[in-house]
């Protein structure tokens, strides 16, 4: 079982239009709603692969309340905390002649209770179980978030925490030896730029090569493997020092396509690279080779029930 866990629930509307401009009141042609946040889309694609898969989440007020009800009628395993605050909001609008644009609302603290609740939900989980933190995550390291951070490292302890966050969350979390760090190369460079250290701060610097700034990481911090996307560029990856030697990282090229949407492509590959090395037990080089494909077809396409027909 892989539980996905989302720290910042979101309830999407998107809004087709035939064109639109700014500075007027623009009919759109078609609406949709779904549930965003990367944990959801993590189970929605693990999902789609035949995983097994619970997504946990916070929610609250009427916009919580819309988002369980749209898991609910989808049948994706769900399980919810109440947060103390409605969860937010987003739209996407999508035009033929435009660029797709997404409006994210104000990031919610999903409060102390449901931390606390959810801490003592995981410990209860059995150590098998396969902990995906996934997104961003407000609070967390907060006050309020102590209990759940301490039941996330009691995970860690057994191998099977795997993470693709950002920001203060991401730079607290590779402290621990985490058994993958899944993110793109902007997040890697605001966490290699948060380094005090001048040595490794020259090391990590976006100067270098990207092998001799992830060799520096795979050094640094005890994370057991790296994996770095770069939009449409090289997908490189690393493992844990053994016997005092570095890995040498590794790049993958994605396949060339015609790029529709990229947004959820991060997931996607996220997804693929889970079910690879925890159901297939496929080696890091082999589950990243496998996964990329998958994630090149999401950015072709604009959902992601169109993917699996495409790798079949």
């Amino acid at each position: 079982m892989i539980i996905t866990l989302t720290g910042n629930l979101l309830a999407e509307r998107t809004f087709e239009f035939a064109s639109w401009q700014p500075g007027g009141t623009q009919r759109a042609t078609a609406e949709s709603f779904q549930v965003g946040g990367k944990g959801i889309n993590v189970s929605k694609m693990l999902a789609n692969l035949g995983a097994p898969t619970l997504a946990v989440c916070f929610a609250g007020g009427e916009t919580g309340d819309e988002c369980l009800c749209w898991l609910e009628a989808r049948g994706l395993p769900h399980h919810a905390f109440r947060a103390g605050a409605p969860t937010r909001s987003g739209t996407v609008v999508r035009a033929p002649d435009r660029a797709e644009t997404t409006f994210l609302g104000v990031d919610v603290e999903p409060g102390e209770a449901a931390f606390s609740e959810c801490a003592a939900w995981l410990d209860a989980q059995p150590p098998s179980h396969s902990l995906a933190i996934c997104g961003s995550f407000p609070g967390l390291l907060a006050p309020a978030g102590a209990l759940l951070r301490e039941a996330i490292v009691r995970r860690v302890a057994h191998g099977n925490v795997f993470v693709d966050t950002y920001g203060l969350p991401l730079a607290w979390l590779v402290n621990e030896p985490v058994a993958l760090v899944k993110i793109n190369r902007n997040e890697f460079d605001q966490l290699c730029a948060s380094v005090k250290n001048p040595e490794l701060a020259r090391a990590l610097s976006p100067s270098n090569p990207m092998p001799d700034r992830l060799a520096a990481a795979c050094r640094n911090w005890p994370v057991r493997a790296w994996v770095i996307t770069d939009g449409p560029g090289p997908v490189w990856h690393a493992g844990a020092p053994a016997d005092g030697r570095v890995p040498v990282p590794v790049s993958h090229q994605p396949p060339a396509i015609r790029e529709v949407s990229a947004t959820g492509s991060g997931d996607v590959l996220f997804a693929v690279l889970l079910h690879n090395l925890k159901n297939r037990h496929f080696s890091l080089a082999d589950a990243v080779a496998n996964a990329i494909p998958y994630a090149s077809a999401n950015a072709s396409t604009s959902t992601l029930a169109e993917i699996n027909e495409k790798q079949d």
